[in-house]
């Protein structure tokens, strides 16, 4: 059987150094990675999953927040991934947001963010890195507890913002120490998980390999499911 193949979104800064990385995470997890951006072609149809990735902040004109003086705004990028986090849930492929891709994902589905996550949570660790120093507790009965396990795990940390209120369907599935969203889900099918850490950085970790490898299943068992569709219409017709 041929691999699934898996669009992912990358920023037009750092998406050149980015993609070779979580392509790599996509290929060990057993499915094939195509790179989508401003510019690039990018339709959910040609694909079996999706990758949200990270690098730029989100403009607050999609959610009502205040504009930040320091922020990167990619308003291109935005439109393309609101619209693609959209179609894959009318299309029922599974989702994969990563950090910025996480607040997208909520976003899209009509979410906010914090916008000085720190601020709010005074007690939540600061740190910024690509190395696991940062706790985050997974929520009993997930399905990312299911994918990573339910035991609080170390994961990396590179960013300031957040997710607030949720959008339709979701719900938090990790929290760091300090009460700060870490992790969201979708509650009913289709797959749909956002981290807000870098599991690409961190291959080499079984727990951080399963969002890759759970991704890669959910994809597969679409693609299934789309042959199945396609055989009963031909039979009918």
């Amino acid at each position: 059987m041929t691999r699934p193949v898996i669009g992912v979104t990358t920023s037009k800064r750092s998406g050149w150094r980015i993609f070779p990385l979580v392509a790599l995470n996509v290929w060990l997890a057993g499915g094939r990675a195509v790179r989508w951006g401003v510019g690039r072609p990018a339709d959910v149809a040609t694909v079996d999953g999706i990758i949200i990735g990270g690098g730029d902040d989100i403009s607050p004109d999609l959610y009502g927040g205040k504009l930040i003086t320091s922020a990167r705004l990619d308003p291109e990028r935005d439109e393309l991934e609101c619209d693609l986090v959209r179609a894959a849930q009318v299309q029922n492929k599974p989702v994969l947001g990563i950090c910025r891709g996480s607040q997208m994902l909520n976003i899209a589905l009509g979410g906010t963010l914090n916008q000085d996550a720190y601020a709010t949570y005074t007690s939540s660790e600061r740190v910024w890195t690509i190395l696991p120093r940062k706790t985050v507790c997974i929520e009993p009965d997930t399905r990312l507890a299911g994918v990573s396990g339910a035991k609080p795990m170390k994961v990396n940390a590179l960013h300031s913002q957040s997710v607030d209120c949720l959008g339709d369907g979701l719900r938090v599935a990790a929290r760091d120490t300090g009460g700060m969203i870490q992790a969201i889900e979708r509650v009913k099918e289709p797959f749909a998980i956002g981290v807000q850490w870098h599991p690409e950085h961190l291959f080499y970790a079984h727990r951080q390999m399963g969002l890759f490898r759970a991704l890669v299943h959910a994809a597969r068992a679409a693609r299934q499911d789309d042959s199945q569709l396609d055989a009963v219409s031909a039979a009918a017709s």
